[in-house]
């Protein structure tokens, strides 16, 4: 039988996920599921109230919502490979692909004895049929590639129907950017697109409701971890583009191609109905599941941190903060992003987020700014001194 969004929301109660496991075992199953094409904006759990994605919203609740997560390249094949190996688009050349032979999280869980799924990029049915398979006690490691939200958009007529009389307020009108790529072909109709995203993106909420019931009807809910993430974002009319970085000559970084959702869920471990708001980055993917699972990660020169203590609601030790920049590059383009400034490079531009969430007024000449500028291109340059081999 077909799980439902309505099946799937309705049969679990949000005090079930958030119950204290009795006996967790030192290391969980974990599902990693990984959407293309998906901005934080476009989800429930991050403010939207037209896009109905009610499995999504429910599973964030259950855990910690992280509002600052920014992928290191924005397109969706750089984008996973970054998540799946911790290392940076510099170091994996730039590839549109993963290359072959790197070192990736189900190689790293293999080896340390956890069973591992479908290799990702499997169809969500067989990701399902792998579920069900797993007893408790027994670690194992998934990871779901969901590509629904990469055009030409082909959502169920059911899903379309729900947003017929959708006025998409949360989206904008921007006129046509003159230097828009990829995707420019969608700002035509952007209503009828946007219906067809947003249809494509509920269809996306099914799948992940199929997934997550799968783990409570084989009892291993309060031993899995379950961590949803995007590989980039999608700009879907703002700015006047459309896809992510490729949406436009020369690639962009703008924050609805660069920021996207990311949530864990753990009983027991994680807290419900919580957030962070700290600057992280794909690349601290790898070394935060490793620590998740008891895995030493790879011997390379990986740049990321785990981020567990911060998912679990730990404190970190005081002589070791947070950091508060991340790093994004693709194509020549690349950015140094803190907790208020973002620096782009090729173009050159500034923008003060705080003041500037819409990121329309460019501060890069502004001397006014010169320090902030110069401040976050050093530590580009170490970033990319330091991670480029």
């Amino acid at each position: 039988m077909r799980i439902t969004r309505r099946s799937f929301v309705g049969s679990l109660a949000l005090p079930a996920f958030g119950r204290k496991s009795k006996a967790p075992p030192e290391r969980p199953g974990i599902l990693l599921l990984v959407a293309d094409n998906l901005p934080a904006w476009a989800l429930g759990s991050y403010g939207n109230k037209e896009v109905r994605s009610p499995n999504l919203n429910r599973l964030a609740q259950m855990g910690t919502l992280f509002r600052n997560h920014f992928v290191c390249a924005p397109a969706p094949g750089p984008g996973r490979a970054v998540l799946l190996t911790g290392r940076t688009p510099m170091q994996l050349g730039e590839a549109q692909t993963l290359p072959p032979g790197e070192i990736t999280i189900d190689k790293v869980l293999a080896s340390a004895g956890y069973a591992v799924g479908p290799a990702f990029g499997a169809p969500p049915a067989e990701a399902a049929r792998f579920l069900n398979a797993q007893s408790p006690g027994k670690p194992f490691f998934l990871a779901v590639g969901l590509d629904n939200l990469r055009p030409p958009y082909q959502a169920p007529a059911k899903d379309l129907d729900l947003y017929a009389a959708t006025t998409f307020e949360t989206f904008s009108r921007d006129p046509i950017a003159p230097n828009a790529a990829e995707g420019k072909e969608m700002l035509a109709d952007l209503r009828g697109n946007w219906r067809k995203y947003c249809a494509c993106l509920t269809a996306l909420d099914d799948e992940v409701g199929t997934l997550t019931t799968a783990i409570f009807n084989r009892k291993l809910l309060d031993t899995t971890l379950v961590i949803f993430t995007g590989s980039c974002g999608a700009l879907l009319g703002r700015h006047g583009l459309w896809d992510a970085g490729d949406a436009s000559n020369p690639p962009n970084m703008f924050d609805e191609s660069v920021r996207t959702p990311l949530f864990w869920s753990w009983p027991g471990h994680v807290p419900a109905q919580a957030f962070r708001t700290e600057m992280v980055s794909a690349y601290d993917l790898l070394p935060s599941i490793c620590d998740a699972a008891g895995a030493t990660p790879p011997k390379r020169n990986l740049c990321g941190r785990s981020y567990l203590a911060l998912a679990t609601g730990k404190r970190l030790p005081k002589k070791h903060p947070w950091y508060n920049t991340v790093f994004a590059h693709y194509r020549g383009a690349e950015m140094a992003r803190d907790d208020r400034y973002k620096l782009v490079v090729n173009p050159n531009e500034l923008y003060d987020i705080v003041l500037d969430a819409a990121e329309k007024s460019d501060q890069y000449a502004n001397d006014q700014f010169l320090s902030v500028r110069n401040t976050l291109f050093s530590r580009l340059a170490t970033w990319k001194r330091q991670y480029s081999g």
